[in-house]
């Protein structure tokens, strides 16, 4: 093993995403930063198959709109679903992923030319592949992309499972306002889940790593929060200080995103924009609740009289099942039901296939967002200044609809149900309730003005010399100066 640490080489960084869009567009959105604006060399490293067809597509328009990255693929083990607690497919591919690297990452690594400069991965890949990182002595980053309060609960977690928490909130030192127990998934508390596993597992293993990369800016999140990571955040045991944070975001949507797919239907796509360029400036309500939520069509039907009852022009995205795959295009009227079906198209734009959202949201036309707060939807929310009705639905994004309502981006209604494991089919939130909140998001001229701030606090953290490109310009700094394994 010979290494090699020329600091006028161009720095050669592995990125290693993990399962499901929200986890795969801001990596590759962070690699396009580093091409466009810093000049570094990428290795992107992919499992195959993915479990949706939208991840394949965008790797594929990523790959196309950046021919000089190269793209190195691994077979995942078969896993005997019998052993895992989950039948949730993104959670399975996690679970997969994991332990088909056991043997492979190693080579794979070392085998890379020139050699790595360091290795950027989601934080669902620590254990498996961090450890081997350490064993090559290749500096190894997370790109973590939730929000710093979550994060700050990440740490923390194990600390708290084994304290026994009972109490109605959560406090850990240096966040704002204490993070509330309904705000944290029942599987947090199984130690047999997956999910649960990960933060007891990975946690501890922060401290390892050279450093946290996180997708937000300076006036999206409290400033006291990101610092208390630092100066307070002890990781898990009370060990070491909490690793060096970077402050990378916001990360925008990217041009390749928008490249059309020779497998998607144009005709479709450019209707949802020909509609949009029809609707007054700021008149529309997007409704969209990710890549992997199916509500209960239940709680669908309910959505849709809540968008009639709102007034309001709205463009909704529905979606029956976590996995695109499985999904038909063509049953809209099976799924919301037929007579509901009739209403809506009066209103509005019912879509049942997958959207470019970061183009919706930066539509003039777009002046609100009944949203799932999810990571991206949220930084992309900022970005185009648009104001949020937080509607979390698992995970962790009642976390981040808590960081919603405190930078004033949105409003949100805790009293409304979510999936995760926790949804009770009989409590549907009703249509009346639903529009009145719509309404009363649509109509706030205080959410507006504060989204207006904050996405300029966005766009000045992108600008060229902007506090983003400082950051960058330290790790690359630090990438070209790091001793490199081949």
């Amino acid at each position: 093993m010979s290494f090699s640490s020329d600091s006028s080489q161009v720095p050669h960084v592995a990125l290693f995403p993990s399962a499901g869009m929200g986890h795969l567009t801001p990596l590759l959105r962070f690699a396009a930063l580093l091409l466009r604006r810093h000049h570094c060399r990428l290795t992107l490293i992919t499992a195959n198959p993915t479990v949706s067809l939208a991840e394949s597509r965008l790797i594929s328009r990523f790959l196309s709109s950046f021919p000089a990255v190269s793209h190195v693929q691994f077979d995942l083990l078969p896993l005997d679903s019998s052993t895992v607690a989950t039948d949730d497919p993104f959670w399975l591919q996690f679970e997969a992923t994991r332990r088909s690297l056991a043997d492979l990452v190693a080579p794979l690594l070392s085998s890379l030319s020139p050699p790595l400069s360091a290795l950027v991965l989601d934080i669902s890949l620590i254990t498996p592949v961090g450890s081997i990182a350490d064993s090559l002595s290749l500096p190894c980053y997370v790109l973590y992309i939730s929000t710093a309060r979550m994060l700050s609960l990440f740490t923390y977690f194990p600390k708290i499972l084994a304290s026994g928490f009972s109490d109605a909130s959560l406090k850990i030192p240096g966040l704002v306002s204490p993070i509330a127990r309904s705000s944290l998934p029942s599987m947090m508390f199984n130690p047999t889940s997956l999910f649960a596993n990960i933060f007891l597992t990975d946690a501890p293993k922060l401290r390892r790593l050279h450093g946290v990369l996180i997708n937000t800016f300076d006036g999206f999140e409290a400033d006291s929060e990101l610092e208390a990571l630092v100066t307070e955040g002890k990781v898990a045991d009370g060990g070491p200080y909490f690793p060096p944070l970077f402050s990378v975001g916001p990360f925008p949507p990217c041009k390749f995103e928008f490249e059309p797919d020779p497998e998607s239907n144009p005709s479709a796509a450019s209707a949802v924009s020909k509609w949009l360029d029809e609707q007054p400036e700021g008149s529309v309500v997007y409704v969209s609740f990710g890549s992997r939520t199916a509500l209960p069509r239940e709680q669908m039907r309910e959505v849709g009289k809540g968008l009639i009852l709102s007034g309001h022009k709205f463009l909704w995205v529905v979606k029956d099942k976590k996995v695109d795959k499985e999904e038909e295009e063509g049953n809209i009227d099976e799924v919301v039901g037929k007579e509901l079906m009739e209403k809506l198209k009066e209103k509005g734009l019912v879509v049942k296939k997958w959207v470019d959202q970061g183009e919706i949201l930066g539509h003039k036309a777009v002046g609100g967002f009944v949203s799932h707060c999810g990571p991206n939807s949220l930084v992309e929310s900022a970005w185009h200044g648009v104001k949020i009705l937080a509607w979390p639905q698992h995970g962790d994004q009642r976390v981040a609809a808590e960081v919603v309502r405190e930078c004033g981006l949105g409003m949100w209604v805790e009293s409304w149900g979510w999936l995760g494991g926790d949804h009770d089919p009989t409590a549907a939130v009703k249509g009346e309730e639903i529009g009145e909140r719509i309404r009363e998001m649509m109509g706030s001229e205080k959410l507006s003005l504060k989204a207006a701030s904050i996405r300029e606090k966005a766009r000045k953290a992108d600008e060229v010399g902007g506090s983003r490109d400082k950051v960058f310009e330290r790790l690359v700094h630090e990438w070209k100066n790091k001793k490199s394994v081949n």
